[in-house]
């Protein structure tokens, strides 16, 4: 039997602790999914839109040799996206683990017979840190603050 996994997240400003995630998925399944939250949900469930826009994130996480296809996640209910991909384990980092959310995610899954599986979290490095030091940039160097209003 052929274990389909599914590694949702937002990857905007792609980095290491993605990647992490993402090998550590490949290496527990025979075919990776990864879910791209859109834009959209991103703004509905964090309250922010994401620096890199859908299309562009899908095409980064797509032509990663872990990655076998890609899924644009436009709903924040991962049983929609269980019901569009039809994966056996979703992959999480491990700062869901306990938590009311990741609680939620288990419960849910579990009513399809699907397994949440955790790898360790990259603590030194996130698309939050990597947001606050652009920021910096920007509140120190109006030039930065010029290239960062260019449009999309």
């Amino acid at each position: 039997m052929t274990v389909i996994g599914y590694a949702p997240g937002a990857y905007d400003l792609f980095h290491i602790g993605h990647l992490n995630v993402l090998r550590h998925a490949a290496a527990h399944c025979d075919r990776l999914v990864a879910g791209v939250v859109a834009d959209e949900v991103l703004l509905e469930t964090k309250g922010r839109l994401p620096v890199v826009p859908l299309a562009e994130r899908m095409e980064i996480v797509r032509n990663l040799r872990v990655v076998d296809d890609v899924h644009a996640e436009v709903v924040p209910d991962k049983l929609e996206a269980w019901r569009a991909v039809g994966f056996d384990v979703l992959f999480k980092g491990d700062d869901w683990r306990g938590t009311p959310k990741g609680d939620r995610l288990e419960c849910d899954m579990a009513t399809v017979g699907v397994t949440v599986h955790y790898f360790p979290y990259t603590m030194h490095t996130s698309s939050t840190a990597l947001r606050r030091a652009l920021a910096a940039l920007e509140t120190a160097d109006p030039a930065i603050r010029t290239v960062a209003a260019l449009p999309r």
